[in-house]
């Protein structure tokens, strides 16, 4: 079980709360905080703050991190400096995906940035690996706590807020690249990662600085109700913001994620980011003849696709395709037609407002079937709508 040192502050506010995973393994994040579509508005024409208390950070430290991790996972090491990051699968001896892993490098230690669940399974694993290496993994989670500014103005918001310590400005700090900040006498990490399509600031602090830095963003960067309109605030406009709204804009941008799109029984090939998380040209790491062996062949069984479907209204409201219910291929296309052959399922599903309130989803299908183009029918709502599988995950992006 784990509790957001933010809890007390979200209750304040009325956000609901929902469980993240089991609800036996006691994790909830706020779902939203009232005002749906205004939190979702955020991301795209100002920033949202979200509390991430279903993230899990690892430290490592010694001399041979890099040499022993680049044994370890699928993503080459080598050539990651100080103050950049690399994503990459640690995968079991049977290539299955343990963990989706999020590498932050900062020269004197690198955290782990990793979904709760998979947390206790990835230490384990590599601490299990550790023979003469000075290498120490140790799990901070509870000392740690990650929140995450999404939208155009994130950066901006920021560099109002933070002292630079190290590395580029908050304000050019690209993807992929990590700067450290003092907020308020805290010490926080900042690395982008544009999981929304919008520029993504994600913060890793001590649990005891959650409270000062969630506040000190919101007093700063949030409009207030009575505010008549030279309220420096209307510069970044920032929304607190839950899952529901993050997770409509990681869907539309193409971020499938570990444990709901994919998970400890799916291999790299299955997943439809291989190509961001995986070497084929480094040295030998635990998995590797399995995926190995999958390219050779050229295939897996399934792949993860993104399917857009049409607009169909369902006791008055849009249908949504409903997770873990059967995509089928017809011959027909005739939404009443029972007939037709299961080729996959889905795993993520929203109505895009990008795209006209459209319903997309993420979805596993069969390899043979793993076309773009392909007519589709998908559950919503105890009715099949019509939808055809998309060329890649990603349904929308900014232009610039």
């Amino acid at each position: 079980m784990r509790v957001s040192p933010l809890r007390k502050l979200q209750q304040l506010a009325e956000a609901s709360l929902a469980f993240y995973g089991p609800p036996e393994a006691g994790i909830s994040v706020a779902e939203t905080f009232g005002e749906l579509e205004l939190e979702y508005a955020a991301i795209r024409k100002a920033c949202i703050l979200l509390d991430q208390p279903h993230r899990a950070v690892l430290e490592i430290t010694g001399p041979d991190r890099l040499d022993f991790l680049n044994r370890m996972v699928t993503q080459e090491l080598k050539g990651l400096t100080p103050l950049h990051t690399r994503s990459t699968f640690w995968l079991n001896r049977k290539g299955r995906i343990d963990a989706d892993l999020r590498l932050i490098e900062l020269g004197s230690r690198m955290l782990v940035d990793l979904d709760i669940l998979a947390c206790r399974r990835t230490i384990d694993g590599l601490n299990a690996f550790i023979i003469t290496e000075n290498v120490s993994i140790g799990d901070v989670s509870e000392t740690t706590h990650r929140l995450a500014l999404h939208g155009p103005t994130a950066a901006a918001l920021l560099h109002e807020v933070a002292e630079p310590l190290n590395g580029p400005p908050v304000l050019s700090l690209s993807p992929g690249a990590v700067s450290t900040v003092r907020i308020r006498g805290h010490e926080v990490v900042v690395d982008r990662d544009d999981s929304t399509g919008e520029v993504g600031l994600e913060l890793t602090m001590p649990a005891e600085a959650a409270v000062d830095v969630y506040q000190t963003l919101v007093e700063t960067g949030q409009v207030h109700d009575d505010s008549n309109g030279d309220d420096p605030a209307t510069r970044f406009r920032l929304r607190p913001s839950g899952w529901h709204a993050y997770n409509i804009a990681r869907i539309e941008a193409g971020r499938p994620l570990y444990n709901i799109d994919f998970g400890p029984d799916s291999l790299p090939h299955e997943t439809g980011i291989i190509h961001d998380r995986v070497s084929f040209t480094k040295g030998c790491y635990l998995g590797q003849e399995v995926v190995a062996r999958m390219q050779s062949r050229g295939h897996s069984k399934k792949l993860l696709m993104g399917i857009k479907c049409e607009s169909v209204l369902t006791h008055g409201e849009e249908g949504v395709p409903l997770p873990s219910q059967p995509v089928t291929a017809s011959r027909v296309w005739d939404a009443a037609d029972p007939e037709g052959d299961p080729i996959g399922a889905v795993t993520s599903s929203t109505l895009s407002p990008m795209l006209g309130s459209s319903p997309i989803c993420f979805a596993m299908i069969k390899h043979d079937k793993a076309k773009p183009g392909l007519s589709v029918l998908v559950e919503a709502d105890a009715q099949r709508i019509k939808g055809a599988t998309q060329p890649q995950l990603t349904f929308w992006r900014r232009s610039n």
